[in-house]
């Protein structure tokens, strides 16, 4: 990079990046494509990862690697999943290496760590930012995943992210539809490493990769940040016999339970004054809602509504919790008297017939304010409105 290209980049960190793209005067001597991809890099990294945008020197990918990989809050998580794994250090090898953002966080909790990638430009990438990241002896090698595990030496941890788009660039979900196929290389990931831990796709349902990978997966981690699914991880091992914990991860909110717990759903109709418990993303993701009334002691509103109900407050759940101030049917007198004066509401639904915009259209209210109405089946099957304010604790 020449200095005229670097006091460019200097010059517009904060400058819009399509507005950029056309500027024509003061880019004479500008490699413009380097530019705009570090413009833009830095850029979604102080949203991504701040703890990188905060070092002048890391360089970054073009758009896709960076929109590819991991955001700080769940590259930490796997890192603390990597260190409880590897209690006495050892050795960490990435399969899938990628702009190195899940590699970085967990190597330092490793005695020596790999990187491996195919593309030759990650690779270099990863060979200038890893200083500055305090991984000076990282080792990177630019290969094949496969290649590179069919002839590597033991390791304590294998971590591989496999891509999830076909050779048009169209998104794929399944384990088999990926590249490179997890399942197929089972036997030789398990056979090269204590531990095994895969990132899959957020959409890809846990039950159906377990089965897929079998009775060798021990920990089921779902990750969501800022109330989104980011991450379904799994954690192999020739140690597990199954499934012994599935972790659903949301921010600062952590709840964890064993597939072979026996819960009793328990319901109850939703009133005026109970308080409300919507669950996170990862609770709904793991659909262990049997599990979170027994742990919480929260009846269900509905057997399909994933809402819960309690006369008295239960702290800690995981979740939003509000207040019933009024429950209606879609009687239009009913409406009329518990909406009055409210023009603008959240609105959710629950197992509920119209959607969000066809209920806001007939409600007519627009978005935002500080009522929230959630639409739910009850266990009568009655189509009701539940009309919240958000719990507030009083310090």
């Amino acid at each position: 990079m020449n200095q005229t290209t670097k006091e460019f980049i200097r010059d517009n960190a904060d400058a819009d990046i399509r507005q950029l793209a056309l500027k024509k005067q003061g880019t004479e001597g500008v490699d413009m494509v380097y530019a705009l991809d570090q413009i833009a890099g830095r850029q979604r990294a102080h949203r991504k990862l701040p703890s990188w945008a905060a070092i002048d020197q890391i360089v970054y990918p073009p758009h896709l690697s960076m929109e590819q990989c991991s955001g700080e809050a769940a590259a930490c998580y796997k890192a603390g999943v990597a260190r409880t794994l590897a209690s006495e250090g050892g050795r960490l090898v990435d399969l899938t290496g990628g702009f190195g953002v899940d590699f970085s966080f967990m190597a330092k909790h490793f005695d020596t760590a790999t990187y491996v990638e195919r593309q030759s430009i990650l690779c270099d990438l990863a060979r200038e930012n890893f200083p500055h990241l305090g991984l000076p002896k990282a080792e990177v090698v630019c290969a094949d995943a496969t290649t590179y595990l069919e002839a590597m030496e033991p390791a304590t941890l294998l971590f591989i992210d496999p891509a999830r788009r076909d050779a048009s660039g169209g998104r794929t979900f399944g384990i088999r539809d990926c590249e490179p196929d997890v399942c197929e290389l089972k036997d030789l990931l398990l056979s090269t490493a204590d531990y095994v831990m895969v990132k899959l796709s957020p959409m890809l349902d846990w039950r159906k990769a377990v089965a897929d990978l079998g009775r060798e997966v021990g920990q089921v981690h779902i990750v969501s940040t800022g109330g989104e699914c980011k991450d379904l991880l799994i954690v192999m091992s020739r140690r597990y016999n199954g499934v012994e914990r599935v972790v659903c991860v949301n921010d600062e909110q952590v709840f964890d339970f064993a597939p072979t717990d026996d819960c009793i759903a328990t319901f109850h109709s939703p009133e005026e004054g109970l308080f409300l418990y919507e669950p996170n993303a990862s609770v709904m993701k793991a659909g262990c809602f049997g599990q979170v009334g027994r742990v919480y002691g929260v009846d269900q509103v509905g057997r399909n509504s994933h809402l819960f109900v309690s006369s008295c407050l239960t702290e800690g759940f995981p979740g939003r919790m509000f207040t019933i101030d009024a429950v209606t049917t879609m009687n239009k007198k009913e409406l009329r008297r518990v909406l009055a004066g409210v023009e603008k509401a959240n609105v959710a639904v629950r197992n509920f017939p119209l959607s969000v915009a066809e209920l806001r259209k007939r409600l007519k209210l627009k978005e935002g304010g500080n009522v929230y109405i959630f639409a739910t089946t009850a266990m009568d099957k009655e189509h009701l409105l539940l009309v919240c304010s958000k719990y507030r604790p009083t310090s």
